[in-house]
């Protein structure tokens, strides 16, 4: 899609800015689901003049993570563009990646008895864990002839980045994740998926093994489990693809990181909904493009907190003025994936979309809630083609053939 649409770029003024409240979609409970549940009367009446729908971000069936669920957002096939998300968090942490390094997702957890009690280790504050990770870096910068770098990230969240003294070949990051996905079980053993990921998977284990005894006293991080093992790939980046000079407005390092691997501009930011719009503001003329990231609604969800769910919903609803108010060309209100808290999990249901612009039919859909959006003018769509559909209602997208 982007080779095809790349000879179609035109340049003008027209802003676009796409608003991405991570793990939007839900499903019923006691027959509503958290966007019928919320009280969201300005998300609700810019549905009505909107053009609405669900867009798939994979495949029919194919549940996504975070990482391909933002790919796909931004017009890139998640499926041909297969990114870790250890590549994803370290970026986002401001590690500068070499041809050379591993990059791994890791997560604090809780361990009793060899079992792991608590995945996310009680989501310790950020302060907590930082302490803990910096530990980590002053004893161990070094395993064989592999120097360690640690990231301290958010709550439980850090990265590891394995930097080799050569740079490896392709497939040496097929590990499979020590994550068992639920607790009461057993964290999973490093197992290399192809003969190249042997060496990975070595460090990875003397890894776990160090940082075992140095944390065995913690109350609540006193193990670790090692995610999304990624090697650095070569993806074309946004503005080359696109013509558009990009700003990411996250919290999240994951979020900040997808983006600077696509030559999004994606300084370190913290706070909440608010603080992000004060930055939006404050930037807005200086860029064409704006991806603002909006987490909690994904953490409910996964907690299973369907009242939590809906007062996130609500408390973006109560900030949407503010946005309005810079009149954008082009405002996408979206989620990258559906986290029904009734599953606590990502899950493969379509996706709740609304486009606003000058150029849209509208009046389609009555509010934003999924069964509405399923009214409205684009159906169920794939997610890659949002962004053609942003860059044509801001009429930067010229005619294709006589």
């Amino acid at each position: 899609m982007q080779t095809f649409i790349k000879d179609l770029i035109q340049q003008n003024t027209a802003k676009i800015l796409l608003i991405v409240l991570d793990g939007l979609g839900g499903l019923p409970v006691n027959g509503r689901t958290e966007l019928d549940a919320a009280k969201k009367p300005n998300l609700d009446l810019l549905a009505q003049g909107s053009a609405c729908g669900l867009h798939i971000p994979v495949a029919q069936g194919i549940t996504p993570g975070s990482g391909p669920g933002h790919l796909s957002l931004f017009g890139y096939d998640p499926v041909e563009w297969q990114i870790g998300r250890g590549v994803l968090e370290a970026l986002g942490l401001g590690v500068e990646l070499k041809k050379t390094d591993v990059a791994i997702r890791v997560n604090y957890a809780t361990l009793e008895n060899g079992i792991v009690k608590d995945r996310r280790a009680g989501r310790p504050p950020t302060e907590e864990s930082r302490k803990i990770t910096e530990r980590l870096q002053r004893e161990i910068s070094k395993i064989d002839d592999v120097k360690i770098i640690f990231s301290p990230g958010m709550e439980h969240r850090f990265a590891v980045v394995f930097r080799f003294p050569e740079p490896l070949p392709g497939g040496s990051a097929a590990i499979k994740d020590t994550d068992p996905q639920k607790e009461g079980k057993t964290p999973v053993a490093v197992t290399p998926e192809t003969p190249q990921a042997e060496r990975v998977a070595q460090i990875a284990g003397k890894l776990i093994s160090n940082i075992a005894e140095i944390i065995k006293n913690e109350p609540r991080a006193n193990y670790v489990l090692l995610r999304g093992f990624a090697q650095v790939p070569d993806i074309p980046h946004f503005n080359d693809a696109y013509g558009l000079k990009p700003l990411c407005i996250a919290v999240y390092p994951m979020y900040r990181g997808l983006a600077t691997l696509i030559g999004m501009e994606a300084p370190a930011l913290k706070g909440d909904i608010r603080e992000e719009i004060d930055f939006l503001k404050k930037n807005y003329h200086a860029y064409d493009f704006f991806f603002m990231h909006v987490k909690k609604i994904d953490s409910y969800g996964e907690d299973g907190n369907f009242d939590g769910k809906v007062h996130k919903i609500e408390e973006f609803d109560r900030a949407l003025p503010d946005i309005l108010a810079l009149n954008p060309d082009v405002l996408i209100i979206t989620g990258d994936h559906s986290t029904p808290s009734v599953m606590k999990s990502h899950s493969w249901h379509p996706v709740p979309v609304m486009l606003n612009s000058p150029y849209v039919l509208g009046r389609t859909s009555q509010a934003f809630t999924e069964r509405e959006c399923l009214k409205g003018e684009f159906g169920i769509f794939p997610t890659v083609n949002l962004m053609p559909l942003a860059l044509a209602n801001a009429g930067r997208l010229k005619k294709f053939g006589a």
